[in-house]
């Protein structure tokens, strides 16, 4: 108790020097009922090697926290630490994550948005919930979301590689119709350079079983959701939660510019590049995706 009240009789001293006026630290002191003596000896007291590192330990959270746009909970803060040399867990980071007054972020239950429909047995779930292919390229998954903006919704469609996790394209559209599927999907096959058939998993939505989006995946296995069943589709209706709670619900977005801005940024500058990913072994996608070159690389110059 008594520390409490030296350190706000010295907030309240170095407050009034800032602002340029006389402050008598004994004569609060005396007011309070404290000794001038024991304020003095605190004031000159030399914090321990303990107390030291742990507010370094404080300060590199807060910078790991803030460079996460402020997401990142104690789990990933303490890999990040780790990584950097420091020896700590995820209980002691989440201690100091309450007394520094930060703490992740939250998502919200799923909520079916999408029109589906019914085209019976002729949409089959090849997919069957295996997330977790070998190598990348082999299944995207996409799906479309809304954003609100003060004018009017606009639609995000995005596709992933559930290998990495990685948004490898998505489009915004001021309308919810299949031509922004199908220019999605024309920007992911240049952008992987795709030469080899792959499966592409989708809800029912009446944009994935228009005649343009067969005609723009004829060449790929096309495997659909069961009807109003997200978890099918869990990796992408995931980043869809994730893209609006980790970053769009913090603004008020006036328009379809401002919105294309917040999206390309998250997208391109943190969530493929930056932010680590637990299926990534806490890397970020693309870091995912470089150590897999990388092991093919090492495993084609043992073999020849």
């Amino acid at each position: 108790m008594t520390r409490s009240v030296y350190t706000e009789v010295f907030k309240k001293t170095e407050a009034a020097k800032k602002e340029g006026r006389q402050a008598s630290a004994a004569g609060m002191l005396k007011i309070l009922g404290v000794s001038r003596s024991g304020y003095y000896s605190w004031l000159h007291h030399c914090p321990s090697k303990l107390v030291i590192h742990r507010e370094k330990i404080k300060e590199k959270i807060r910078q790991i926290y803030d460079n996460s746009h402020q997401n990142y909970g104690a789990p990933k803060i303490a890999k990040e630490l780790r990584k950097a040399g420091e020896v700590i867990s995820e209980r002691t980071v989440g201690i100091y994550m309450r007394q520094i007054g930060i703490r992740a972020q939250w998502v919200k239950p799923w909520i079916a948005t999408t029109q589906h429909s019914n085209f019976g047995e002729e949409l089959q779930n090849i997919l069957q919930e295996q997330f977790n292919p070998d190598t990348p390229n082999a299944v995207w998954c996409s799906d479309i979301t809304y954003i609100w903006t003060v004018n009017g919704f606009v639609y995000l469609t995005s596709i992933m590689d559930l290998y990495s996790r990685k948004i490898v394209a998505w489009t915004l559209s001021k309308r919810l119709d299949v031509s922004c599927v199908v220019k999605t999907i024309t920007k992911a096959k240049e952008r992987r350079n795709i030469t080899s058939p792959l499966l592409i998993h989708s809800d029912r939505g009446s944009q994935y079983v228009a005649d343009e989006y067969k005609k723009a995946t004829k060449k790929m296995q096309r495997s659909y959701s069961k009807k109003a069943y997200p978890w099918d589709n869990a990796c992408i209706e995931s980043f869809h939660a994730l893209i609006k709670r980790e970053w769009l619900n913090r603004f008020r977005i006036h328009n379809f510019h401002e919105a294309y801005c917040l999206v390309f940024e998250y997208i391109e500058a943190f969530y493929n590049t930056v932010r680590t990913h637990s299926h990534c072994n806490f890397l970020s996608p693309d870091e995912f995706e470089r150590l897999y070159k990388a092991r093919c690389k090492h495993s084609k110059s043992l073999a020849s």
